[in-house]
């Protein structure tokens, strides 16, 4: 989907107008795809904007560069402030944000080492990932015949520009064939996630979701899924699944900041469930969106106020 953009974008410690954040052509990143990632969203709370999770998907950033051995020149603590202060910076309410560190123009060869690591947040209004009724009536989806790559060839816990060129190919093979979303498998044929999504099944009353080891992103929204489900009573568990398993759930949702909590309503023209959103998925909705627009209590510490004047604030 199309996105507005905004006045400004923090790089590497200033900010720029939109239209000035511009890289060279044969920066490292563009050949090499050599850069590290996340997304967040800022919430309209009761109590004005607020960014949800802002110090681990921070901290996310930092373990991803590590992962490739990207020097980031800020600290977590730069990083976050860096993010509070874009949202001022741009006077927006709610909104998604993109960090991106990547290795920009210097050596042209693979060896990234001559290259300096530069630092870029946008943000700008986005509204519901997969369309505004998804959330409510789900959405039709496909295995993949793209598998998520193996755990020796790129690292999946990295958050990485690299990795989602097999998002790309997931995401653009489902839409060919009638799709709003496709499932990766891992190598060896277990469920993995969405091209952007971690997914969840709710089979008899225990509620799974694939391990780390299936080639999963470790996602900062399905960290909170899992904690939700615990305080709500549901059963979990993080273990392998196969592929037939998704058919035989009485609920298969997605998770993750894009598309927030978005239930899945057939699985290759096979109706899950009852076709619908089911009581499990509505449960997590509502307690998630009660967190984020501030009608209950931010019991966990989640929400980080920008400070800007909202609409929503109360008066």
């Amino acid at each position: 989907m199309s996105f507005l953009k905004t006045e400004k974008i923090w790089f590497n410690g200033k900010f720029v107008p939109w239209d000035d954040a511009k890289i060279h052509v044969l920066s490292h990143v563009v050949s090499y795809g050599s850069a590290v990632f996340e997304g967040m969203r800022c919430y309209e709370t009761q109590r004005g904007p607020a960014i949800f999770r802002l110090r681990e998907h921070m901290q996310r950033l930092l373990n991803s560069a590590h992962i490739y051995r990207m020097d980031v020149p800020f600290t977590l603590d730069q990083l976050c402030q860096a993010t509070l202060d874009l949202v001022r910076e741009n006077r927006i309410g709610a909104c998604y944000i993109r960090p991106i560190v990547l290795r920009g123009y210097g050596d042209a060869g693979v060896d990234p080492q001559g290259c300096p690591v530069d630092v870029y947040f946008a943000c700008w209004e986005w509204g519901k990932y997969l369309g505004e009724d998804s959330l409510r009536n789900g959405v039709d989806a496909c295995v993949s015949s793209w598998n998520r790559p193996a755990p020796n060839t790129l690292p999946q816990m990295a958050k990485a520009a690299a990795n989602y060129m097999s998002s790309q190919l997931i995401r653009l093979e489902a839409r060919a064939n009638g799709y709003s979303e496709g499932i990766a498998l891992d190598v060896n044929g277990y469920v993995s996630e969405g091209s952007g999504e971690n997914i969840f099944l709710v089979v008899n009353g225990t509620i799974y979701t694939p391990p780390f080891a299936n080639s999963a992103l470790p996602g900062i929204t399905r960290d909170s899924v899992l904690t939700l489900c615990r305080e709500l009573g549901f059963p979990v568990a993080e273990q392998t699944i196969p592929r037939e398993m998704l058919y035989i759930a009485q609920e298969v949702f997605f998770c993750g900041t894009a598309v927030e909590i978005t239930p899945i309503r057939s699985i290759d023209h096979v109706k899950i469930g009852t076709g619908s959103r089911g009581p499990v998925a509505k449960s997590i909705q509502e307690e998630f969106f009660a967190i984020t627009s501030g009608k209950v209590s931010d019991r966990h510490g989640w929400l980080s106020p920008t400070g800007v004047p909202s609409s929503a604030a109360v008066r």
